[in-house]
């Protein structure tokens, strides 16, 4: 596995220091994560067999992350690069363009996507409060893959735009699209926590959790977005490549993986 030799340095004018918690929390990630890193992490995202070339840009991952202040400059660095490194692995999957052989390996293909591919469903459903617009598709787009009106609906309320009037915004504006995937990973939905909490280990696990063997680590974050295909059974391919995105983001981050990266024995959430 590559890993940068050279060591991140944190600006220090960035930095507010919280010496009873040993926690340092900064203005934006871009102390944590460079454009060359971020370049190096997603290195054939634009391909010119990617789909998605040329749109998902640095500034706009950067820009989208100042509207979630909380993401990635939560707990102490370690746990900070490790959320970067967490969302920046789920997503790739949801995005990925590689394969087995790919140049460089499969785990260097993310973002490589921004729509699901092929002609998708309209991912329409009777909801009142979130209601679909006439001749409007919400099938997945974005680094999450947000698919759904109910999703659209609530995405939009979050930051601002009318994401149920208008969802192809998602895949033709980089912010926005960002923004989606970060109000994914940033808002808990009953009975799920987020995965901020998770990876950043503000989530405490009930009862029910624990005899559903979903404990903190990387594959409760998988269990959230996924869990009804992919938890519960002998670590399927889409698990693996999950793993195996979020590894390499984390060795490029010189910091360690965590705990139970997957999720065979975890129930899914209700």
């Amino acid at each position: 596995m590559f890993k940068i030799s050279c060591l991140i340095l944190l600006p220090l004018v960035s930095l507010f220091l919280s010496t009873s918690h040993g926690w340092a929390q900064s203005e934006d990630i871009s102390g944590i994560i460079s454009r060359d890193l971020f370049n190096q992490m997603l290195k054939h995202r634009n391909d010119a067999a990617c789909p998605a070339k040329g749109f998902y840009t640095y500034d706009a991952f950067i820009a989208a992350a100042k509207s979630f202040s909380s993401f990635g400059t939560t707990g102490d660095i370690a746990t900070r690069k490790r959320e970067i490194a967490a969302f920046l692995g789920q997503t790739s999957h949801e995005t990925t363009g590689g394969w087995a052989r790919a140049p460089n390996g499969p785990y260097t293909w993310g973002y490589c996507l921004r729509q699901e591919e092929g002609n998708p469903d309209d991912y329409c459903v009777a909801n009142q409060q979130w209601p679909c617009s006439p001749g409007k598709k919400y099938y997945g787009r974005g680094p999450m893959q947000i698919s759904y009106n109910y999703n659209y609906g609530q995405a939009g309320k979050a930051i601002g735009y009318n994401l149920l009037r208008n969802p192809d915004v998602v895949a033709t504006d980089p912010v926005i699209s960002f923004k989606t995937a970060l109000w994914f990973w940033m808002t808990p939905q009953s009975p799920k926590p987020s995965c901020h909490s998770v990876i950043t280990e503000q989530w405490t696990p009930s009862n029910a959790d624990s005899d559903a063997g979903r404990v903190l680590g990387y594959g409760v974050i998988t269990n959230i977005i996924n869990g009804g295909i992919e938890c519960g059974k002998p670590t399927p391919s889409e698990v693996q490549d999950r793993i195996g995105f979020y590894k390499r983001y984390c060795d490029l981050l010189q910091v360690g993986y965590g705990n139970k990266l997957d999720c065979s024995d975890q129930l899914s959430f209700a």
